[in-house]
């Protein structure tokens, strides 16, 4: 690998945050510059101010190929009309979104995570929950970039349009948003490392029908990234689609507010493996089957079943892997293949990715692979050969298949986390974050948070069903009182 003095960080959500403070803590690098193309730090935790976008390009979101790359100028600098092309920034935030992981799992080793809980939290799961609010997410985040004078480092409101290797440097292109205009310009690096994501671009299936009912009553179709909260619901006939646990708090979000039932499209569809499918059991929820096709207002179910008079439907199906800005760099059953580790591009080293991982442990994941790209940058760790990168890769797909869960790291935490470890190292003369021992505690710790949710549904369940045997009741002893 050629002498790395120039990186470019592509992100400053989570991951961005902490591969900046790995990077700057090697003290091995002329130039760190990261791109977002967000306002602030925090990514997926944004709030955002607007309403988000209504949805189009049906057939492009369920073909995963909606964020196509931008056309850039024959001529940089530039200056171009203001962008009206898509890009899915938007953030997955509502006024009372709360993690639904514990706290321990989502803290960075040297970094801890604020203690303060939301009423509703305490309410819900005790004085010790170990869950928070999506503002000290945020908080969080901006925190770690705003620390020793790394927001100096970061360029807001600007997109990354284009990466491309140009002999042994990486041309990055550019575009800041103005308010009327676009500037583009070009900044050349010795190295790149990704950290930008996959939860930005939502994936919603082909469904005979969903456009044209989206057509005549725009707004009708959202995703889970979309949802603003249950008040806009109210009154509304709802169906809500996907089996995992965007789906399940919506669903459940929905109950008081929606007329019941809530329509979820959950059977004959795999659980989330952490939450389980209780969130669906509640009372004024109907499970379904897959929607065969949609007429007018009417949805019709596999089973022959079919609910008339819907308002809106709710797709809480999960996101597409796209990297629009490396064309030469293709996404393949919805994961980026030949990342060794998850984390080096085989192709070409001075390529990373952080982040490149299913749910569990995220943040803690996210550091340890800053640390391992930060150390491999700097010329202080050294890759096994490109076979032995290989051979991971393909052991790996043998084992999980070629697909998502490939990228899922659960429950072999322990190995990965220990083997990212002592391929970083402990760094030259004290230089760079140092990684601590796994501590079987943080697994510990995330899987009783996923048992304190499924607790929390089954209490509230029951007290539903309580509550609606109780009415019926009392409605069966008036009519006989009556008779």
């Amino acid at each position: 690998m050629v002498a790395v003095k120039r990186v470019a960080v592509i992100g400053a959500g989570p991951a961005g945050a902490i591969t900046i403070d790995a990077l700057a803590k090697e003290r091995a690098f002329d130039i760190i510059r990261v791109f977002d193309r967000r306002e602030a730090p925090g990514g997926c935790w944004i709030n955002d101010t607007k309403a988000p976008p209504l949805i189009s390009d049906f057939a492009g979101l369920a073909a995963r190929t909606a964020d196509a790359p931008a056309p850039v100028p024959t001529k940089l600098p530039a200056q171009s009309p203001k962008s009206t092309r898509p890009r899915y920034s938007e953030s997955s935030v509502y006024p009372y979104l709360e993690t639904n992981v514990h706290n321990l799992a989502m803290e960075f080793s040297q970094e801890p995570f604020p203690a303060e809980k939301s009423a509703w939290s305490t309410t819900m799961h005790g004085p010790d929950t170990p869950f928070r609010s999506w503002h000290q997410v945020q908080n969080y985040i901006r925190g770690l970039v705003e620390r020793n004078g790394y927001d100096d480092l970061v360029s807001y409101n600007t997109t990354v349009e284009r990466v491309e290797k140009i002999g042994n440097e990486w041309k990055v292109t550019l575009r800041k948003e103005g308010n009327a205009r676009d500037y583009w310009w070009v900044e050349w690096f010795d190295a790149v490392v990704v950290a930008s994501g996959h939860y930005s671009v939502p994936y919603i299936p082909a469904i005979d029908g969903l456009e044209q009912f989206e057509k005549s009553r725009p707004g009708s179709v959202i995703h889970s990234k979309h949802y603003r909260g249950r008040d806009y619901f109210r009154g509304k006939k709802v169906v809500v689609v996907g089996a995992s646990v965007s789906a399940a708090d919506i669903a459940y979000d929905l109950t008081d507010t929606a007329v019941s039932p809530v329509y979820a499209v959950v059977n004959g569809h795999t659980a989330n493996v952490y939450f389980g499918d209780e969130a669906f059991n509640h009372p004024r929820i109907s499970r379904q089957p897959s929607i065969a096709r949609i007429e007018g207002r009417t949805v019709h179910f596999n089973d022959g079943h079919a609910v008339k008079g819907v308002d809106s439907i709710i797709f809480g199906t999960g996101f597409s892997w796209t990297l629009p800005f490396l064309p030469d760099v293709p996404v393949r059953n919805n994961r980026v293949p030949e990342l060794y580790l998850h984390v080096v591009y085989q192709r070409d080293p001075t390529l990373l990715f952080i982040g490149a991982v299913g749910a569990g442990l995220t943040f803690k994941i996210f550091e340890w692979q800053a640390v391992l790209a930060a150390r491999l940058l700097a010329g202080r760790a050294t890759l096994p050969s490109l076979a032995e990168q290989q051979r991971w890769e393909a052991d790996r797909i043998s084992k999980r298949g070629d697909g998502p869960k490939f990228t899922l790291v659960y429950p072999d935490f322990e190995d990965y986390f220990e083997t990212v470890r002592a391929l970083a190292g402990p760094g030259e003369n004290g230089l760079g974050r140092q990684l601590p021992p796994f501590q079987r505690e943080w697994f510990k710790a995330f899987l009783d948070g996923h048992e304190k949710r499924k607790f929390m549904w089954e209490r509230l369940n029951q007290k539903a069903r309580e509550r609606q045997d109780g009415t019926s009741g009392n409605r069966d002893a008036e009519a006989r009182a009556k008779l």
